[in-house]
């Protein structure tokens, strides 16, 4: 490509649309990049952010359950986190944690 005959205005001109193309592109190639190694990792059972952190996903052991409701054997709390709904219930009818600990 010949740039002799352009000024230096048009070849500033140039450059700054050279630049802004490029910018484009590379944002493209990157979202190309990006969804193709997301169905790479998705293929052998890792998320993208497994394999970008280096480690594997860390997963956590459902703790063992201490509290069951007396009438509803599928309502079960480990004691960790938030306290379920149906807890605060029990606590706001005026009865114990104690009642429902089965450990």
């Amino acid at each position: 490509m010949d740039l002799s005959n352009y000024t230096t205005e048009q070849l500033n001109q140039l450059k700054k649309d050279i630049d802004v193309e490029i910018q484009s592109r590379r944002k493209e190639d990157a979202k190309k990049a990006q969804q193709e190694m997301k169905q790479v990792a998705e293929r052998y059972g890792f998320t993208l952010n497994d394999l970008v952190s280096g480690q594997p996903a860390k997963t956590r052991a459902k703790g063992k359950v201490r509290f069951q409701h007396p009438s509803d054997a599928g309502k079960t709390w480990s004691g960790r986190g938030r306290k379920p709904v149906w807890i605060k219930e029990w606590e706001a009818g005026g009865r114990s944690l104690d009642e429902l600990r089965v450990d």
